[in-house]
């Protein structure tokens, strides 16, 4: 897999790509990830990127000329070009699963007052990590690569990826270690029990319970999709 990021500030990606599950799925060689300042293809002799809006308003908007130049360089039959705004669909577990699937991701982090609304024409995807308003796309573009590798052959234990939250629009089940009993809280009895099956459905109804009381959003989801197998 290959994931290119376009962005203004590409030393914000130092550290990210060289600490825990990033660094070892890189060195596995499982994902080639390039961060490219795409203010070196602006055609400006000071390299500038930006300037005002028509119609007068508040910031500075990124050009077309330097970002599409750099999409062009990078672009091939096989890539996916996303950009990150706050006016993208929601990003999602199920998104993140989708893709995992590319052969090349292009991820195009903004600053600024944003982009000449004419660059959606140049990209497949306008994605938004949640409803709040950040500096820049460096880090909803963090977000995306940690969740899309992580998916990757010998990124996360199986078995870890096989109960997860998000799953059947579930939140994850709770989870204990040592020691059994901590200030008066104690670990479950049923996960001494050693019967499966009993901890099966234990975790299942923790699972519903955690995602009633947490995300009635996904909660309803769920119960509909549950009606929906059982007519099936």
């Amino acid at each position: 897999m290959r994931i290119t990021v376009l962005t203004l500030f590409p030393k914000l990606f130092d550290n990210f790509l060289t600490q825990s599950i990033v660094k070892r799925i890189i060195q596995k060689k499982l994902v080639k990830i390039e961060i490219i300042d795409f203010r070196k293809y602006s055609k400006s002799k000071t390299k500038r990127v930006d300037d005002y809006q028509y119609g007068g308003g508040p910031g500075m908007v990124i050009g077309l000329t330097s970002i599409v130049r750099a999409i062009k360089k990078y672009k091939t039959q096989n890539s996916k070009v996303i950009l990150l705004s706050p006016q993208g669909k929601t990003y999602t577990q199920a998104l993140a699963k989708t893709y995992k699937q590319s052969k090349h991701l292009i991820l195009i982090a903004g600053h600024y007052e944003g982009f000449d609304e004419r660059l959606l024409h140049y990209v497949d995807e306008v994605v938004s990590i949640g409803d709040y308003v950040l500096t820049g796309g460096e880090v909803p573009i963090m977000v995306i690569i940690e969740s899309v590798i992580r998916l990757l052959d010998y990124g996360i234990n199986k078995k870890s990826l096989d109960h997860e939250t998000f799953d059947q629009n579930l939140l994850d089940y709770p989870i204990y270690t040592k020691p059994l009993v901590f200030e008066g809280h104690q670990v479950p009895k049923v996960l001494l029990s050693g019967n499966h099956k009993l901890i099966k459905a234990y975790r299942l109804q923790a699972q519903i319970n955690k995602t009633k009381k947490y995300r009635k959003d996904m909660y309803k989801q769920y119960l509909k999709e549950y009606q929906n197998d059982k007519i099936k």
